[in-house]
């Protein structure tokens, strides 16, 4: 990438009911580049040997179910179905998915959406980091107009998600997925309209050129 290139590479880390699931296929449409979210169990299931099935329920549950399953707390099979326990033990999940974010982000090219994406490409200076959040009884009401869901799943999905996603990175990564430093823009996609949130990123990326890499902000 030249100095004069825009940014297109844009990693969005998003709370539950903040709409990256609205924003993040939006801005990648607006810059002309892949959406990456499903793709990176496809990645897992072929560096673990194991089916995309598997690959997606393993990567959907990893925070509820992993610790359960080497724990010895639960069966196998009552969260990953056809992935071996040993394979479990040997392999990490968050490793093969760093390595497929990390191989996405060489092509200079994608809006990858969750999976600590900021925390793997921290000291990249062709990527632009933003975080979508919002008061949690905010992202409740816009969660229940997002998805179609009453006030109390849409409670109970905010509690798992927020937890499991912010588990994922501090368990992983040792930092905490709300840290600031770990981001260029910070937008309450709860105020603010989901299609402006698009509009201030597509703007931004336009704006900004590659800089020099960042300080990791992990211990």
């Amino acid at each position: 990438m030249a100095d004069s290139d825009p940014i297109t590479l844009v990693t969005i880390s998003a709370s539950y009911g903040a709409g990256g699931s609205c924003v993040g296929p939006a801005l990648a449409e607006r810059l002309d580049v892949p959406f990456v979210d499903r793709a990176v169990p496809g990645a897992i299931a072929d560096r673990l040997g194991i089916s995309r099935t598997a690959a997606e329920k393993l990567d959907d549950n990893v925070e509820r179910g992993l610790d359960r399953v080497l724990a010895h707390m639960a069966p196998i099979g009552d969260f990953y179905g056809d992935v071996d326990p040993a394979l479990l033990r040997r392999t990490s999940h968050h490793e093969a998915a760093e390595q497929a974010i990390r191989e996405i982000a060489a092509t200079r090219r994608a809006v990858i959406l969750g999976r600590a994406g900021a925390v793997v490409l921290a000291g990249d200076p062709a990527a632009l980091h933003v975080r979508l959040d919002g008061p949690p009884a905010a992202r409740v009401e816009q969660a229940m107009v997002l998805e179609g869901v009453d006030r109390e799943t849409a409670e109970r999905r905010r509690r798992e998600t927020d937890r499991a996603r912010e588990a994922y990175v501090k368990r992983y990564y040792n930092c905490d997925a709300r840290n600031s430093r770990l981001y260029d823009i910070m937008l309450d996609a709860t105020r603010l309209d989901l299609d402006l949130c698009v509009e201030l990123i597509a703007t931004a990326c336009a704006a900004t050129r590659p800089s020099r890499p960042r300080a990791s902000p992990r211990p």
